[in-house]
């Protein structure tokens, strides 16, 4: 069935509110292990609520979401498929998302991976909303890339505060300042961690929503000028952190949520 043909909202979709028992339960499994993406899913799961749908509604309907459905592009595919952006200049996004992903062992499909751990695909409601709800999902990577937060635990939860604004999943706030306060109670740091956030947040309010764009087209843009069409302001804060922890004697690849980490380090 082609999405167009999907219904806008199934009838099966539920809205969950804010279930903080849950939230705290998947949380403290991140604490234990940052790479456990699928407890990131669980805790959006736990805390979707109305602004989430009515922003999913609002791009569905737009001509853009209109344009995105007919075309129906399945974005990891076309994400991972690296031979596809071998003509792009050196300083394109696609280069850039090219580097940062082999770098960091990562792939798009993956992440979908993850997300199918804690809700298979036949356990979902098939509707428009899901297809826009999986558009965030796969382009999380290319948050990363376009505004410059790295993968330590502080670049992710300061990304998190910036997907707040882009996204509106409150589930996604409370991991960054959860995730900013569990930080500063393992590192002992003195850095502004929750300043951090709060600067991602304010780049995201004032940043287009990247999900919203034509991935294909974005791919090939050079990243300067991407970063200036959208609006993408850069991650000050978050780098004087990464320069404070390293003065304290921390690297940003120990930065940890749980305490094996910091004892490491």
């Amino acid at each position: 069935m082609a999405f167009t043909d999907l219904p806008l909202l199934a009838p099966e979709r539920k809205v969950s509110g804010f279930r903080p028992l849950k939230v705290l339960h998947h949380f403290g499994k991140l604490v234990d292990d940052k790479e456990d993406t699928e407890q990131v899913f669980h805790i959006i799961e736990a805390t979707k609520g109305r602004r989430s749908l009515a922003q999913a509604r609002d791009f569905v309907r737009s001509p853009e979401g209109q344009r995105f459905l007919a075309e129906g592009v399945d974005i990891p595919a076309m994400l991972d498929d690296h031979a596809r952006w071998a003509d792009c200049a050196p300083n394109s996004v696609a280069a850039h998302y090219i580097t940062f992903m082999k770098r960091e062992g990562l792939s798009a499909a993956g992440l979908v991976a993850e997300s199918h751990r804690w809700a298979p695909p036949e356990s979902l409601p098939r509707d428009q909303t899901q297809w826009y709800f999986d558009r965030q999902r796969d382009t999380h990577d290319l948050f990363h890339v376009l505004t410059g937060y790295g993968r330590d635990a502080l670049g992710e939860v300061s990304l998190l505060g910036f997907s707040y604004e882009q996204n509106h999943n409150t589930g996604i706030l409370f991991i960054a300042y959860a995730g900013a306060r569990q930080i500063k109670k393992v590192s002992g740091t003195k850095a502004p961690l929750f300043a951090a956030v709060k600067e991602g947040r304010r780049l995201g309010r004032a940043a287009a929503k990247i999900s919203h764009q034509d991935i294909a087209a974005l791919m090939r843009e050079d990243i300067g000028e991407a970063r200036a069409r959208l609006n993408i302001g850069k991650p000050e804060v978050y780098r004087q952190c990464l320069a404070i922890l390293e003065g304290e004697g921390m690297m940003r690849e120990d930065l940890t949520l749980g305490g094996a980490g910091a004892q490491a380090a």
